[in-house]
């Protein structure tokens, strides 16, 4: 398997640090409003890159933050009379529905700034001690960029040329500072915004030291994957190395993995332009299982357009693979019960073909728009090869074959049957009935019946009620 690493510009072979783990770490989103698709696409490309890397035998620890105190939240929240913590709970919840609905894995872990101050107060007290940070008049604790000697060694960025004044990294209380490549780890409080106490001044934490704890805490030291948006890569990335490696006394990540932009119209998408769309929005116009299917077009590190006329491209390719394994579903019911024939069995070896290329794809640093092509030729070879005499063990195999690549994928293309309201209701009766007769465990077993085809229920004291999923 071949991973593109930005720390060495080139591909590597994907080694991990312990045989058969791999400890990934995927910078998450700042929770101020509903996230946009410039945030889902870093989201599914690395869940995609965690369901292959899972299908090939890997046990993957993956962490993901949410970005709970910061300048927008907190602006958001004084427009609003709220504590800042009302904003970030409500968009954690709502940016979990949409990861949800695009079928992202939730992270092994799913820490909050908020809740890991202390290990940011130790890591930044460890930073002041080796040399590495330093104590302004007011409290607030910057990093020594120079001390650290392969500053830039990810961003590839000279220090010398970044004197001029990168407008990333300058900020407040610059004549504080030792030197304007400096970068505050900790900062003093203004009135109505969060703070905890520290040893420096009551305030709260910069952005980037969030991160480095984070990763410490959740897969230690030296971690195999560190991933996220190519925006990243500079200043964040660069000070999570510089943080991390000084304080740790080791490699903070073997590889470095990060997507590239997403336009829109051939735009770079932008709030201040005003050329953005939320998940919340294209889920009104598409099933978000084509935004997954658009995303995973082309190759990660390409930068992508967002277009309509793509979108539509999207959902009929994704909609061909669906009607594929419909049909097969469909013939699947009258198929025949008797074993595959000679024919049959050679066309199944010739299908696990489409599989060695798509794995093909996916070990050449997850080529997902290869892979894809892949399973559009498996799907074109069942159109092809199958009718009313094929076996059902035949149509089952083809159908597994499908699954299988897709779900690798994260695309979900098997579509449940709804539920007519009037056979949930008596099923429902069922289960008043085994309940009435205390058979609870046919009672468990009716819900269980329902939830598996999205159907949830609620007992009340008005009786039972019920909604689709």
């Amino acid at each position: 398997m071949k991973v593109y690493n930005t720390l060495t510009k080139k591909k590597e072979e994907l080694i991990p640090l312990e045989e058969g783990k791999i400890k990934m770490y995927v910078c998450g989103p700042t929770v101020y409003n509903l996230i946009h698709i410039g945030n889902a696409r870093p989201m599914i490309v690395f869940d995609t890159v965690r369901r292959y890397m899972e299908y090939k035998g890997y046990e993957v620890n993956y962490v993901s933050n949410f970005t709970d105190v910061d300048d927008k939240i907190i602006k958001k929240a004084i427009e609003e009379g709220v504590e800042a913590s009302v904003i970030s709970e409500r968009y954690i919840a709502e940016c979990k529905k949409d990861m949800e609905a695009m079928n992202v894995k939730p992270a092994t872990v799913h820490p909050k700034a908020t809740e890991e101050i202390c290990g940011m107060l130790d890591m930044i007290e460890t930073l002041i001690k080796k040399g590495h940070a330093y104590i302004a008049e007011d409290g607030t604790v910057y990093y020594r960029t120079r001390s650290f000697k392969e500053y830039g060694k990810l961003s590839h960025k000279n220090l010398d040329d970044l004197q001029g004044g990168n407008r990333s990294l300058l900020v407040t209380g610059q004549d504080q500072k030792e030197d304007a490549l400096d970068f505050v780890l900790w900062k003093p409080k203004k009135e109505g915004e969060p703070y905890w106490e520290s040893p420096w001044c009551d305030g709260r934490p910069g952005w980037h030291i969030e991160c480095s704890v984070m990763s410490r805490k959740y897969l230690g030291d030296e971690i195999d994957i560190h991933a996220g948006g190519e925006d990243l890569i500079f200043p964040h990335h660069e000070n999570e190395i510089a943080q991390s490696e000084a304080a740790n006394g080791k490699p903070f990540a073997r590889y470095w993995m990060h997507n590239g932009f997403l336009n829109i119209d051939n735009r770079k998408m932008s709030k201040s332009a005003g050329n953005f769309f939320t998940v919340r929005e294209i889920s009104e116009k598409y099933d978000l299982q084509v935004l997954r299917f658009f995303m995973l077009s082309a190759h990660y590190r390409s930068p992508l357009n967002f277009s309509r006329e793509l979108m539509e491209a999207a959902a009929n390719g994704y909609d061909r693979i669906v009607t594929c394994v419909g049909n097969l579903n469909y013939r699947m019911e009258n198929a025949s019960a008797e074993a595959m024939d000679g024919e049959e069995t050679k066309l199944t070896k010739e299908a696990a073909e489409f599989a060695r290329k798509f794995d093909e794809a996916m070990d050449d640093d997850f080529n997902t728009a290869d892979a894809i092509a892949a399973i559009f030729e498996l799907v074109k070879f069942a159109n092809t090869n199958t009718g009313e005499k094929s076996s059902r063990e035949f149509l089952q195999k083809l159908k597994n074959e499908i699954l299988t690549l897709c779900q690798v994928c994260g695309l979900i293309v098997e579509k449940r049957k709804e539920m007519l309201d009037e056979d949930i209701e008596a099923l429902i009766a069922q289960r008043q009935s085994a309940r009435k007769a205390k058979d609870f465990k046919r009672a468990d077993e009716i819900r269980n019946q329902l939830l598996e085809r999205g159907i949830v229920l609620e007992d009340t004291r008005e009786g039972v009620k019920w909604k689709r999923a």
